[in-house]
């Protein structure tokens, strides 16, 4: 009898372990905003068969969970709350205080992610405090192929705790439409600093472009995730590392991080670089770097560490003899922390073998610390066939510049959710391939609308404000094409752009005024997904005409010059030759301007605002907004001819 009993324990014990509780994605919690007019997929994973129950509003709907998935569609609800919603599985699940309203991703790179107590000025904190606008931060996370949830995150409410660490120009933003629209607000902030658009697209959008095919091939093609190539590296790891890795290299034999080393006939390179644009043409294989440092820089915790920035391939780096880290993969950036207990108080010796196994190699992007940037002394080790070295696929926790991992992490486990549209800042860190950028930023949005499946989702963006030295000739410049770059997406339907080329801070990447870019957004949404007028964006160039010696713009709005003396500055001729001056303009009409250089009788282009520092601005639409920058002319451009390389 009391066998009989312990059976029946255990069989009901493992009964139990085979059920699965209900879950779901990290999304759905407290506090949530739902997108109001809009049916609403709620969804999760469960046991297969499990009967899994919703309920809201006073109705239930059901379903049953197939391969450890289950869906269930609300229906259209107006904008309203807050409601309580019940999931009901092998467990139950309750989410309290959820409002019907407006859902809009904030994406980007770090003017995206800039803070509310970053911002300046700002309005009355009193005015954070408001519950019907809702925060979620998306946790970042990166992989190579589509996750089914992000990393972490949580429903807040607008307070003035909560909202000092939410993005700027996400929350100005979102409480300009609050205030305007009278209906909550869900913002979702999923950006990362430092970020090209190309790691905000998917597999599917980089596939089309020739540029990403090796990168694509590599990475994407195995259909494995950042654990799985982990875990398979792991497993080899030893014997590759005995057997490739290692495997005669004199600085390790003769210990070359010990900083008794004698470096007499080391030679110096500068660094971040590749050795291959240095002295060691077409060298694969091991390269040791060494630098002394009388004191390293310490972290906002007051921990010491060493970031060495992007390494190509592989690195391990000593201080002071002793080994602080060790990392695999060229597209990582490698940050180690140092122990204090090994610190002297002068001359700390930094050692770090770089080996590479094809294409280029080095330290090539020390970012995150320009402390180290400079003069190193370098020595080979081994040098090795990369044509027949071993080359493991190694995944990275984090890669910076990598096509799609930021997609497949942070946007893709969003695509379920009903949203009603994108709020886009970003391009900094595509500058230098802006004639690339022309057709990537295109091709993301379409993709997106694509993924979210609702529809031609309206799509606000950036365009980047004034930054760098006012020219003092009209020049050729990367920040201007990659505004031209951000105009061009335009063509898109529901699609908008906020100028903030009188907003920057000539010397400052990062300029402060995010409330400002937050209600010129905001003024734009107004028109393209609210279709209400309220001249919340800026005039755009039309069309031209050569009369004489003079070029007659059309404008798209009416205008004003702001100058007292009616001058325009910012306009720059070219005639036959090409070569662009400085010309005078002024307004002839309610979109009309004349531009002209008596020097030049024959003239057939202007640009306006083409520099990343225009200085002064004069022209501005009659809604208070400044006038695109724009060129009439097809001229190559500085960045035609750079695209992404994939260095693998």
């Amino acid at each position: 009898m009391k066998l009989k009993f312990v059976f029946v324990l255990l069989f009901l014990a493992g009964t139990i372990t085979t059920r699965a509780n209900v879950k779901l994605p990290a999304l759905f919690q407290n506090h949530m905003v739902l997108q109001r007019d809009k049916p609403c997929t709620i969804w999760g994973t469960a046991a297969n068969e499990e009967k899994i129950t919703v309920t809201f509003n006073n109705a239930v709907f059901s379903t049953t969970a197939r391969n450890g998935q289950w869906k269930i569609i609300l229906p259209r609800q107006p904008a309203g709350g807050p409601y309580t919603i019940i999931i009901k599985g092998n467990n139950l699940i309750k989410l309290s205080d959820v409002l019907f309203g407006d859902v809009w991703i904030c994406g980007g790179q770090s003017n995206m992610q800039f803070s509310v107590k970053e911002s300046k000025p700002q309005p009355d904190t009193a005015s954070f405090n408001n519950n019907l606008i809702r925060l979620f931060t998306v946790g970042i996370g990166a992989d190579f192929v589509p996750q089914q949830d992000v990393k972490n995150g949580a429903w807040k409410i607008a307070t003035v705790k909560e909202v000092n660490s939410f993005t700027a120009a996400g929350f100005f933003f979102g409480s300009y439409l609050q205030q305007h629209l009278k209906v909550p607000i869900g913002l979702i902030s999923s950006n990362l600093g430092a970020t090209a658009i190309e790691e905000w697209m998917s597999n599917d959008a980089i596939k089309a472009f020739p540029q990403f095919r090796p990168f694509y091939n590599s990475y994407i093609l195995p259909g494995k995730s950042m654990k799985e190539m982990t875990d398979d590296f792991e497993k080899i790891k030893h014997s590759w590392k005995k057997n490739f890795y290692l495997k005669d290299d004199p600085g390790l034999k003769e210990k070359w991080y010990l900083p008794e080393t004698d470096t007499e006939n080391w030679k110096t390179m500068n660094q971040p670089s590749h050795w291959e644009d240095n002295d060691l043409k077409d060298y694969d294989g091991s390269v040791w770097f060494r630098k002394t440092y009388d004191s390293l820089p310490r972290d906002f915790m007051g921990n010491t560490s060493i970031s060495l920035g992007q390494v190509d391939d592989y690195n391990t780096c000593w201080v002071n003899g002793v080994q602080i880290g060790e990392g695999f993969g060229n597209m990582n950036m490698y940050t180690y922390k140092i122990p204090d207990s090994i610190l002297r108080p002068q001359k700390n010796v930094v050692v770090v073998r770089v080996f590479d196994a094809g294409g280029k190699g080095g330290m090539y992007n020390m970012f995150w610390n320009p402390f180290l940037a400079g003069s190193w002394k370098y020595k080979r080790g081994v040098k090795i066939d990369a044509s027949i070295f071993q080359k493991p696929l190694v995944a990275n926790s984090y890669i910076f510049g990598t096509p799609t991992i930021l997609y497949n992490a942070n946007i893709a486990p969003l695509t379920s959710f009903s949203v009603t549209g994108f709020i886009w800042y970003q391009g900094e860190a595509n500058t230098g391939r802006a004639a690339e950028y022309k057709q990537l930023l295109p091709a993301m949005i379409t993709d997106w609308r694509k993924q979210f499946n609702q529809g031609a989702l309206p799509f606000l963006l950036v365009q980047l404000p004034n930054f760098g030295k006012e020219p003092p000739i009209p020049e050729d410049n990367d920040w201007a094409e990659l505004r031209e770059a951000q105009a061009s997406a335009l063509r898109l339907p529901k699609t908008a752009m906020a100028v903030t080329i009188d907003i920057g801070e000539a010397d400052n990447l990062h300029p402060h005024n995010k409330l400002e870019v937050g209600n010129r957004l905001a003024m734009a949404a107004m028109d393209i997904a609210y279709r209400i007028d309220s001249n919340g964006t800026s005039a755009c160039y039309k069309s031209m005409q050569v009369k004489g010696d003079s070029i007659i713009i059309e404008l798209d709005k009416n205008i004003e010059c702001r100058d007292k003396y009616g001058y325009i500055r910012g306009f720059a001729m070219a005639g036959a030759d090409n070569v662009f001056y400085w010309a005078k303009a002024s307004v002839v009409g309610p979109r009309s301007i004349i531009v002209y250089n008596p020097l030049i009788k024959s003239p057939l282009n202007v640009r306006y605002l083409w520099s990343g520092e225009p200085g002064i601005i004069d022209l501005y639409s009659k809604g208070g907004l400044p006038v695109a920058p724009f060129r009439t002319d097809s001229l190559p451009l500085k960045t035609e001819y750079n695209f992404y390389e994939f260095l693998p």
